[in-house]
C-alpha cells in the first residue's frame, strides 16, 4: 500500500481509551499506517479536494452532498483473507437458512432454533413459506465492529436492502488521484461483476431479463440505483413502469413498449407485503402472486429481511454448525434473548454493560447504550423490557475502535464500523464501506445519526 510522501505533523491527536487503529497505546503510528500518515498533508486540503472530486462526479446521498472522510481504511491481507473467509462461510449459512426457514424448517424441528425465533420476528412473511428461495440469490452488507482486543465480530447481519456498493466505488474514485493506494489493493469495482452474476442466479433457466425496482429521487440512495443500471446495463424503473399480465411481470422501458421481466433487484423504501394496519403494500400488489407463481424472482427475496433479525443474529454461528457441518470461522457479538426468564434478569441486573435495541428495528433508530443512560432512563427502558420481552434484544457494548478523521481541518480520532459485502453463494466482494460518526464520542455510525464513509483499502 505505496503512496507518496509528503510529511505531515500528527502531534496533538488524542487518544480516546479506544483502540485506534492507526495509531498505538504510544501515539506512534502503527506500521501498517505510518507511510500513509505522512501523505496526508494537510487535512484541511486533503478533505476540500476530495470533496470537490466527489461534487465534480455528481455522487449524492439523498438530497445532499455524499459525506467522505479522506482518510483511507486499512484492511491488511493477513486480516482480510482470514475475514473474507468468515464472510463467505456465514454468507452462506444465512443463505442456507432462508431456504430451510421458508421450506421445511429443519433448524426447528431438530432444536437448534425455537419456533418463535422465527414466527415473531417482523420480518418474517407468512406468504412465503413453501415458495423456493434459492440460497445463492442474495444480497448481504454485514456490520463488523473492532473492540477493545482488536478482534471484527459481526453486529449485524443486513439481508433486507444492503447500500453501499456503489458509495465504495465513489469513495475509491475521490481519493485515488489524492492518495493513490498502490498495487496490492482490491477494487471495489469489481463487485459489480459478482452483484450481476447474483441477480442472473435469481432465475437459472437461461438469460434473464432483469430491472431495478427503485422508489425514484425520494429514495435517499436514488443515485446508487442509478449507478447500478448504467454500470450492470439493466433498467432502472419505478413503480408506475410495471404491470401483471397474464400472471407474468412486465415493465414499459419507454417508446410505448413493454418487456416481460424475470428478476427484480428490488432497492425500494417499502421492504414488507403488509404495513403496520396489515394492508397489502403496493409491493405485494404488484410483485407477490408472480412471485408465489414462480414466474418472477425478486432480490433479495421476500421474507429475506429475517436473517436480519436481531434475534435471529444470536443463532447464526449455530446455523454454520448445523447447516455446513463447520466451525463459525467468524464470531457474533455476543446477543441476549430477552424472552428467556434467566437471561432477561441477567441483563436487567446488569443493564449498564448492555446495548438495547429493538429487535426489528434499523438504522439506528431506538438503540440505547446503556452506559451513556441516565438512572431514570434505565429504569424506564427495564420497565419497557419486562412489559415487551420479546420486542427487544440487549448485545454486549462493543467500544467501537477509532480511526483518524478529518474534523475542523485537523486530525481527530472518531468512532467506525466496517460493512463489507458478500453474497448468498458465498462470494465475498472487493469492496467495503468504512462508516465514521463525525460527533466525537458517538457510538453509531449511521447516517441517520450524522454519519460519514472513508475509503477502505483491503489488501490481497
Amino acid at each position: 500500500m505505496r503512496v507518496a510522501a509528503e510529511r505531515m505533523d500528527a502531534s496533538g491527536y488524542r487518544l480516546t481509551g479506544a483502540f485506534d487503529e492507526a495509531f498505538g497505546d504510544d501515539g506512534k503510528p502503527r506500521p501498517a499506517y505510518a507511510e500513509l500518515l505522512a501523505a496526508l498533508g494537510d487535512p484541511a486540503a486533503l478533505s476540500a479536494g476530495v470533496t470537490e472530486n466527489l461534487e465534480r462526479a455528481g455522487v449524492r446521498f439523498g438530497t445532499g452532498p455524499f459525506p467522505l472522510d479522506p482518510v483511507p481504511r486499512l484492511i491488511e491481507a493477513a486480516e482480510w483473507e482470514p475475514l473474507a473467509a468468515g464472510l463467505s462461510q456465514r454468507a452462506r449459512a444465512l443463505g442456507a437458512f432462508l431456504a430451510d426457514a421458508y421450506g421445511e424448517r429443519r433448524i426447528v424441528s431438530e432444536g437448534v432454533m425455537p419456533a418463535g425465533v422465527i414466527e415473531a420476528a417482523d420480518h418474517f412473511v407468512p406468504s412465503m413459506l413453501g415458495v423456493a428461495i434459492r440460497p445463492e440469490a442474495f444480497v448481504a452488507g454485514l456490520d463488523l465492529v473492532r473492540g477493545d482486543d482488536g478482534q471484527l465480530r459481526v453486529l449485524e447481519d443486513n439481508t433486507r436492502t444492503p447500500s453501499g456498493l456503489v458509495y465504495a466505488a465513489a469513495a475509491r474514485a475521490a481519493v485515488s488521484d489524492r492518495l493513490p493506494c498502490g498495487p496490492g489493493v482490491l477494487d471495489p469495482g469489481g463487485a459489480f461483476e459478482l452483484l450481476g452474476r447474483t441477480l442472473r442466479a435469481a432465475d437459472p433457466t437461461g438469460d434473464p431479463s432483469i430491472v431495478l425496482l427503485s422508489d425514484g429521487p425520494s429514495n435517499a440512495a436514488w443515485y446508487e440505483h442509478g449507478e447500478i443500471g448504467r454500470r450492470l446495463g439493466i433498467p432502472v424503473v419505478l413503480p408506475g413502469d410495471v404491470m401483471v399480465r397474464k400472471g407474468r411481470l412486465h415493465a414499459w422501458l419507454g417508446g410505448g413498449r413493454t418487456r416481460q421481466i424475470d428478476v427484480v433487484y428490488r432497492r425500494t423504501d417499502v421492504d414488507g407485503l403488509r404495513d403496520r394496519a396489515g394492508r397489502a403494500t403496493w409491493l405485494a400488489d404488484l410483485l407477490l402472486a408472480p412471485v408465489r407463481r414462480g414466474t418472477l424472482a425478486v432480490v433479495n427475496p421476500f421474507g429475506a429481511g429475517l436473517a436480519d433479525d436481531k434475534l435471529v443474529h444470536a443463532y447464526v454461528e449455530e446455523m454454520v454448525r448445523f447447516y455446513l457441518g463447520e466451525e463459525p470461522l467468524l464470531a457474533s457479538v455476543r446477543t441476549l434473548d430477552l424472552s428467556d426468564d434467566a437471561i432477561r434478569a441477567e441483563a436487567l441486573g446488569s443493564l449498564d454493560e448492555f446495548v438495547v435495541k429493538p429487535r426489528g428495528g434499523y438504522g439506528g433508530a431506538g438503540v440505547v447504550v446503556c452506559r451513556h443512560s441516565s438512572s431514570a432512563d434505565l429504569a424506564s427502558l427495564a420497565r419497557d423490557i419486562e412489559r415487551a420481552p420479546t420486542e427487544f434484544i440487549a448485545q454486549e457494548t462493543v467500544n467501537l475502535c477509532t480511526h483518524p478523521t478529518v474534523c475542523d481541518g485537523r486530525l481527530e480520532p472518531r468512532h467506525v464500523d466496517l460493512r463489507p459485502f458478500v453474497f448468498g453463494g458465498g462470494d465475498v466482494a472487493p469492496a467495503a464501506l468504512t462508516r465514521v460518526a463525525f460527533a466525537a464520542g458517538e457510538l453509531i455510525v449511521n447516517s441517520s445519526r450524522g454519519g460519514g464513509a472513508k475509503d477502505t483499502w483491503l489488501a490481497a
